[in-house]
């Protein structure tokens, strides 16, 4: 693979490798349409990619795999993949999301190359940030808002605070998903 360097990653250089936390905090709804929260630990690999060059745009990026364990279980409760991109000209920093449950969203939001911290959105019905789900989800777990806070704590270290707004059928309120954590580079790319 050519090399990329990761100061054209803006914002993102600083998540390429292995990260692993295990302070995880998710408030999920409930088989009995309740409350559950589960602890949680995670790992998170971003590998960096070519940029992706559209026309007159270069978008500089990661691919990543996330997988999330429940405390004390073998296998995942929570599988997702996709990519981060940095678009330096419109200062704009992107998030495809591709979960298990045959689910997308396409967040974005505005950060400078050197921020320590930003904020990603994508809405149910948006032409740009987005979210499509499969007929099930859809009718029964409506996704209508997707939001992600990330902080970057030290070079090696960062957290995320994501809520995800969904509309449970037959219940009046929204339901705000929650999963937060904090990780750290336990791998770098070159290991």
């Amino acid at each position: 693979m050519a090399h990329v360097d990761l100061d054209e990653l803006g914002p993102l250089e600083n998540l390429v490798g292995t990260f692993k936390g295990n302070i995880g905090d998710d408030i999920a709804p409930s088989d009995d349409r309740g409350t559950e929260n589960n602890k949680f630990h995670e790992v998170i690999v971003f590998t960096h990619i070519l940029p992706a060059v559209n026309h007159e745009q270069i978008l500089y990026g990661l691919r990543y795999h996330q997988q999330v364990f429940r405390h004390n279980e073998e296998f995942p409760f929570h599988d997702q993949v996709g990519f981060w991109h940095w678009d330096p000209q419109a200062k704009l920093v992107m998030q495809s999301v591709t979960i298990a449950r045959a689910q997308v969203a396409l967040a974005g939001g505005r950060a400078e190359p050197d921020a320590k911290s930003f904020k990603l959105r994508a809405e149910l019905g948006s032409k740009t940030f987005g979210i499509a789900s499969n007929p099930f989800l859809d009718k029964e777990f409506q996704t209508v808002e997707y939001e992600i806070q990330i902080d970057f704590l030290d070079d090696d270290t960062f957290s995320y605070d994501q809520v995800t707004k969904i509309q449970i059928k037959g219940q009046p309120k929204l339901f705000e998903h929650r999963d937060k954590n904090t990780l750290r580079r336990v791998i770098t790319e070159s290991d």
